[in-house]
């Protein structure tokens, strides 16, 4: 009986687990299996298993054609190691899911696919080099597939989903927008193709059509503006008003329109997923609740010694007295049960981060208690707590700027800095006297700690400077130049203490999670575009130094580009000869300026048709997935300008300030408190376990801080989607009858 249930327990701690982090695996729920699921999500696994995708992707550095050229035996064997990894991964996968369940995820037969994909193509490689046959590794375009496909990519594999879902409506636009590109450049055609003009470079202007299709493409870029445009501007000013009325049109109306659909499908899809996680999430702690649920009186509860053991399984880490705190939201009247309706907000209050924050008194009030409490101490403490002491150091750091942009070979702007650095090192000390030293330098007051690693930095810096210069005449100025560059830093303190602007801060720091996946996403790209372009156009272009007699060194090597803008601008290192080098040329092209000449350069070496190659690019990345990333921050920008605290946030706090241990945000930094996270020893309960203990104890919530890019979504949407939308309503999904673990309508992972 108690080994049984012990394993409900673990079960019903599975499923907390996976709503708090909104992971929608259908697991098997055997025991045996069970365990394995925990394994399957331990921190350790999941690292590993990212660090050989990593690898996997990195050995195209080591590869022919190579940055760090290896053997191939070797990479072969580092990749064979990795391909077992992955297969391992896989079998895992296999032994905690449902057989049908499994064989039906898309996800899991493209990872087989990529695996019998890359081991096909490795032994035929081998077999031919060892004949002396040349051939290429089409098979490494297949490695990202390991990035996307496995179950702790979840978040790359929702942004595919979004652009897959958003393509259809951006196709419609896409097809308006290159009749808009046609007709122009049939009309450009037609107006200048009989004139003979020609270009700066002494080239036919505009009379080959497919050439004015991609030159006018190049211009709702700008990259070609005002260039393509003067030839017939010069012939005749009423000719700009052509070119005025395209960019109109296709640059101005059409990318926007692309934004604005983007923006507008994006959202839609995005927020339908939402709906999924948040309909999964509840069926996930329903199935918990099931699992502990016990009868009292005309309704089912979960007694509280059992939600103690689940909520220990579920977050070890988290303190005895916010593990009270959590139980005295969920249980408000203190019964001694916690019914369904509060049970299922569990993984929502775990998601919130609540600091423990322990008071203390600061040591010099012990050891000379009547210099701390003299009318003198008590003033500077007075002072340095005044919003004028903060003031007055943001002036001293700006004026510090300001001295380190002069010339620091004047004597007197030499002899400022050591003012400046006395005056740190006085307010350092004032902060440590008039705050507990522990308090000053907690583990989150990032600040402080900043502010004084540079400071010391820069006196240790400048003491070493000074001294070798008197006696070696050695000046290590690039030294100095660093720490005061780091000082500069501190103006963004200044920034972050400017409403307006906190609010962006926060908002900067809320989408970091996200533009990780969006990162993702992009090397997911980069890595496809930059495999096909090595084997499209390595060795076609060769970088030679500035005193090289090499054979049209000039000409990148190549006497195709003789007299091209892409020799004129020396742009020989920017070439597809090696996976970093393909990358470079990719970064470059995202950011669009002078993309054409590099599509120029590049066609001449080889065929005309090679710019679609980077039209295909500029169409993937720049029109579609930069656009998703810019909806996504503009959505970050509104929630972060809209949205009040959550629900349950409101809860805590209001349990907080209840139980008569809350701390303002303006108290946050007392000299009393310490940002500090209880000990075990350290509890809510009193000695009868049921008055809270509050002396020495406060909490506060976390500031706006995010702990997974999911909570940030719905943070987002939680707002405009209605409750009656989610799928089954809340009080429907409350009063749901016990079912099996997994149901039969939760196919596979798909909806995460």
């Amino acid at each position: 009986m108690a080994e049984a249930a012990s394993q409900e327990l673990l079960l019903a701690a599975a499923f907390v687990s996976d709503a708090q982090y909104n992971r929608n695996i259908p697991f098997k729920t055997s025991p045996e299996a069970v365990r394995l699921y925990y394994l399957y999500n331990h921190w350790i696994i999941r690292t590993v298993t990212y660090f050989f995708i990593f690898l996997n992707l990195s050995l195209a550095v080591f590869e022919e054609p190579a940055v760090y050229p290896l053997p191939f035996l070797v990479t072969s064997l580092v990749e064979v190691l990795c391909l077992l990894v992955f297969f391992g991964r896989l079998t895992h996968f296999a032994k905690v899911t449902l057989r049908n369940v499994f064989w039906k995820d898309t996800k899991n037969i493209c990872i087989m696919v990529a695996i019998l994909l890359s081991l096909t193509d490795l032994a035929i490689y081998g077999v031919l080099r060892i004949y002396n046959v040349s051939s290429i590794r089409w098979s490494r375009i297949v490695r990202p597939i390991f990035l996307i496909n496995f179950a702790e990519s979840r978040q790359i594999r929702r942004a595919f989903r979004s652009i897959r879902n958003t393509l259809p409506e951006i196709t419609y636009v896409f097809l308006l927008f290159m009749f808009s590109l046609l007709m122009f450049s049939l009309m450009a055609l037609k107006l200048f193709g009989e004139r003979n003009l020609q270009t700066a470079e002494g080239l036919p202007y505009f009379r080959n059509y497919l050439e004015i299709v991609f030159d006018l493409y190049v211009l709702v870029t700008t990259a070609n503006s005002p260039d393509v445009m003067m030839p017939a501007f010069d012939f005749s000013s009423w000719y700009a008003l052509f070119f005025i009325a395209f960019v109109i049109v296709n640059t101005y109306i059409f990318m926007s329109l692309f934004l604005a659909v983007v923006y507008n499908n994006y959202k839609k899809h995005l927020k339908n997923e939402i709906r999924k996680l948040a309909y999964m999430k509840h069926r996930k702690m329903i199935e918990a609740f099931n699992l502990l649920k016990e009868e009292e009186g005309a309704q089912f509860v979960v007694r509280e010694a059992r939600w103690k053991q689940l909520v220990k399984l579920v977050a070890p880490d988290i303190s005895n007295s916010h593990r009270e705190l959590l139980l005295r939201i969920s249980d408000d009247e203190q019964k001694g049960f916690i019914d369904k309706k509060s049970f299922v907000q569990l993984a929502d209050l775990l998601n919130i981060q609540v600091i423990t924050l322990k008071i203390r008194s600061h040591p010099l009030r012990q050891w000379m208690p009547r210099v701390y409490k003299s009318a003198v101490s008590q003033f500077l403490r007075r002072m340095v707590r005044h919003r004028g002491f903060v003031w007055t150091y943001d002036v001293i750091i700006l004026i510090n700027a300001i001295f380190i942009a002069l010339d620091e070979a004047t004597p007197y702007i030499s002899y400022a800095e050591w003012v400046f650095l006395a005056l740190y090192i006085i307010e350092i000390l004032l902060k440590v006297y008039t705050y507990e030293s522990r308090a000053f330098f907690g583990k989150n007051q990032f600040w402080n700690w900043f502010d004084t690693l540079i400071i010391f930095a820069a006196l240790t810096a400048t003491i070493l400077n000074t001294t070798l210069k008197s006696t070696t005449k050695y000046n290590s100025q690039q030294i100095l130049d660093i720490v005061f560059i780091l000082r500069v830093l501190r103006l963004i303190r200044i920034v972050d203490s400017i409403q307006r602007f906190r609010v962006i801060m926060n908002t900067l720091i809320n989408i970091v999670p996200t533009m990780l996946t969006f990162g993702g996403l992009t090397l997911v790209v980069y890595c496809v575009f930059a495999i096909i372009g090595m084997e499209l156009f390595h060795g076609k272009i060769q970088f030679f130094p500035a005193n090289s007699n090499a054979p049209y060194a000039l000409e990148c090597g190549n006497p195709a580009l003789k007299d091209s803008l892409f020799a004129r601008g020396k742009y020989c290192k920017n070439n597809f000869n090696n996976f970093v080098s393909s990358f470079i040329v990719l970064m470059e092209l995202t950011v669009v300026n002078q993309w054409h000449v590099f599509a120029n350069g590049f066609a001449n070496v080889t065929v005309q048709p090679a710019k679609l190659y980077f039209i295909a690019f500029h169409i993937v990345m720049v029109i579609i997935i930069v656009n998703i990333f810019v909806s996504f921050i503009l959505e970050a920008f509104f929630v972060e300008y809209s949205l009040e605290k959550s629900e349950v946030e409101t809860a805590i706090e209001q349990k907080i300030q209840e139980l008569g241990m809350g701390v303002q945000e303006d108290e946050f930094q007392d000299e009393q408190l310490l940002d500090n996270m209880e000990s075990a020893e350290h509890d809510l309960e009193g000695e009868g376990g049921t008055k809270p203990q509050s002396k020495g104890l406060v909490f506060k919530i976390a500031s706006k801080r995010y702990r997974t890019v999911d909570a940030l979504l719905q943070r987002m949407f939680e707002a405009e989607i209605p409750l009656e939308d989610e799928g089954p309503s809340f009080e429907e999904i409350l009063n749901l009858s016990p079912a099996p673990a997994v149901p039969r309508d939760l196919t596979s992972e798909r909806a995460a």
